[in-house]
């Protein structure tokens, strides 16, 4: 059945195309603030000569994240890629999915850590890929991974990614230009040497790193997570799905640190829930909108979409991250196995 056929069939709802301009024109103006703040901490530390190094620096990056930022982002976390030799179940689910949302097949990749999580980036569709963690396929159900992924696929759908692997890869030098002036002042290579404010420049510079990170956080706006569960919801064919896998991740977020990601808090907005903390409410600095939130909107559009919560004899969410939903019968797709298989791998 071709793909726009079986996506009515799913009752998934049509959206409108993304504004393309307006995503351009966001990624444009993360570029400038993010070069202003790497070329402002170049300049407190090395003066003008600083200045002209660290623009140069950050002109090249620029132009290189725009191409490369996909890689980078990769090589970030060791994501190592996977094809459906080596996981079918995982690949197969994905290039499935792709379809229903008239995508091409993203490359597909897998991270070893035990945190479950998630994340696309890819300058365009035709160069997308999904990252999951090896936490995430060993804990989630079927049509929980397939929630997921339509998730990340509806991101790329969006031309989201674009726009958060670039805040990621230069987020992320902000953070390293820091360690570095923190390893110099500890190895005493940032005195006074009276010709310059020294010291004082490179701890003001130092200070900068974590605020740059919020700067990125809050850059990456909140709505494209909704955004995002709306339209993965419908892409996979059932909102519960996500809803109950953002629970379940979320909870284990809270008791498993994810160290990579602490190394690089500006990429912590790639991922479907924050690697890093799991905040209680929405917040001026908070990349992610509240889970509880989330799984709501997901409740409200599996009503919108005709699947009546009577459909779901027990759907409950808190604070803890406990989330219990009555087996229901799959709505179709690759994933239609039995609920004992667990995993992409079953």
């Amino acid at each position: 059945m071709p793909a726009r056929r079986r996506c009515a069939a799913m009752g998934m709802l049509r959206e409108p195309r993304p504004a393309m301009p307006m995503n351009y024109a966001k990624t444009g103006l993360l570029l400038i603030v993010l070069t202003g703040i790497f070329v402002a901490m170049g300049a407190l530390v090395g003066g003008k000569s600083g200045l002209v190094i660290a623009f140069i620096m950050a002109l090249g990056m620029n132009i290189f994240s725009l191409w490369k930022s996909d890689s980078m982002v990769l090589r970030m976390f060791r994501a190592h890629e996977v094809d459906e030799r080596t996981a079918p179940g995982y690949v197969n689910l994905v290039h499935e999915l792709a379809a229903r949302a008239e995508l091409p097949p993203p490359r597909v990749y897998v991270i070893d850590n035990p945190q479950p999580n998630a994340f696309a980036t890819g300058r365009s569709p035709s160069r997308a890929a999904v990252a999951a963690s090896t936490g995430l396929l060993d804990s989630l159900s079927r049509e929980e991974l397939a929630g997921v992924m339509a998730h990340e696929l509806a991101h790329i759908k969006n031309r989201d990614t674009l726009t958060m692997a670039v805040a990621a890869t230069i987020g992320g030098a902000i953070s390293m230009f820091a360690q570095y002036l923190q390893l110099g002042m500890l190895f005493g290579g940032n005195r006074e040497n009276g010709n310059g404010p020294g010291f004082l420049a490179t701890l003001v510079a130092m200070l900068i790193a974590p605020f740059a990170a919020m700067l990125v956080q809050m850059a990456i706006s909140r709505s494209r997570e909704y955004q995002a569960d709306r339209m993965g919801a419908m892409i996979c064919g059932n909102p519960m799905w996500l809803a109950s896998a953002l629970s379940k991740i979320h909870a284990a977020v809270q008791r498993t640190p994810n160290w990579q990601a602490e190394r690089i808090p500006a990429a912590a907005h790639l991922f479907i829930i924050n690697p890093l903390t799991g905040h209680g409410v929405d917040n001026l600095f908070s990349t992610h909108p509240n889970v509880e939130n989330r799984i709501r909107a997901l409740k409200e559009l599996a009503i919108e979409m005709g699947q009546a919560p009577s459909a779901f004899e027990s759907v409950t969410a808190d604070v803890s991250g406990e989330f219990e939903i009555a087996p229901t019968q799959p709505a179709g797709g690759p994933w239609s196995r039995s609920r004992t298989s667990r995993g992409p791998w079953g």
